[in-house]
């Protein structure tokens, strides 16, 4: 019980500051869940995988699970793909699913998309997890559950070979549900804020077989303080990526990826948290796979892939 009630208290500060989209360390491979205009980048089909579990030993302790598609059509300027991801807090659960459409401008040697996601987003309450000491507190009585939202994000995405920048706004709709509804007319509400994201990257090459990959992502959302997320990746043989993180919530990362093949990738990455909250849990573990499969052109196929 007293785990439980530490992570209501972390959350309920986290929350009012008005981040509400799940975290990801391994963004860099993850992108399209932040940014639509990725789809169709990497002119293969990408399919990943990603199981984050954060802060073990908490009990009610985040769990994500997001799954993400998307592929360049044989008109090299267009790109389609869905996402979709289940992030638990407690008795809380956010759903959220997604078909993504993106536009390229082809250039010499970059590229520049365009790309705009359009679903839903679904809020739930598992009521039986809760034990209230007040039986009659309205808003609890109101019992909440399977709420659904239409959802818009729009992105752009730059990148050559070697580096790539991107901007992204997710939730544009900054849609409200209703928590309560009051006899008198009053109404509590949650209000799905537009979350922004910048991201880059690029490939430092120190040797035939050795590639530095220095990434960023910085995340706002109003009402909130700006967190940035600092990686760099060190690339060996094409073939094994070690890399560590720095996150503004005092928080450090440590990841790895292995290229098992050209096609098929496995990471992973450990979080440690070096606030107060250290002492309550035992860090957050995060698994990823992703699968690229060629369906046009082997030529217009990059190995390796960076991005």
């Amino acid at each position: 019980m007293k785990k439980y009630l530490v992570i209501i208290l972390v959350f309920s500060a986290t929350f009012a500051c008005s981040q509400q989209d799940p975290m990801f360390t391994q963004y860099m491979f993850n992108k399209l869940v932040i940014n639509p205009a990725y789809a169709g980048t990497r002119d293969a089909l990408n399919v990943e995988l990603l199981g984050r579990f954060q802060w073990v030993g908490i009990e009610g302790a985040p769990q994500t699970i997001s799954f993400s598609a998307n592929s360049p059509l044989k008109n090299r300027h267009l790109g389609l793909g869905v996402f979709t991801f289940r992030d638990q807090l407690g008795p809380e659960v956010n759903w959220e699913a997604m078909g993504v459409f993106s536009y390229k401008v082809l250039f010499p040697t970059t590229t520049l998309s365009f790309g705009v996601a359009a679903g839903i987003n679904y809020y739930d309450i598992d009521w039986t997890l809760l034990n209230p000491k007040d039986l009659n507190d309205l808003e609890l009585n109101s019992q909440v559950s399977r709420k659904v939202t239409p959802d818009i994000d729009f992105g752009i995405y730059y990148y050559g070979k070697k580096f790539y920048i991107g901007l992204s706004s997710r939730h544009l709709l900054q849609n409200k549900t209703v928590m309560y509804e009051a006899p008198d007319g009053t109404s509590n509400f949650t209000k799905l804020l537009a979350h922004f994201y910048g991201i880059t990257g690029a490939v430092i090459t120190l040797s035939d077989d050795l590639d530095l990959l220095p990434s960023i992502m910085v995340k706002y959302a109003p009402h909130s303080p700006v967190q940035g997320d600092f990686n760099l990746g060190l690339m060996m043989f094409d073939v094994l990526e070690i890399g560590a993180t720095y996150r503004t919530e005092n928080a450090f990362a440590f990841l790895v990826e292995v290229n098992i093949t050209q096609s098929l990738s496995i990471g992973y990455s450990y979080d440690v948290w070096t606030n107060s909250l250290k002492q309550y849990n035992k860090g957050s573990h995060e698994i990823r796979v992703g699968y690229d499969l060629n369906l046009f052109d082997k030529t217009r196929m990059l190995t390796p892939r960076y991005f």
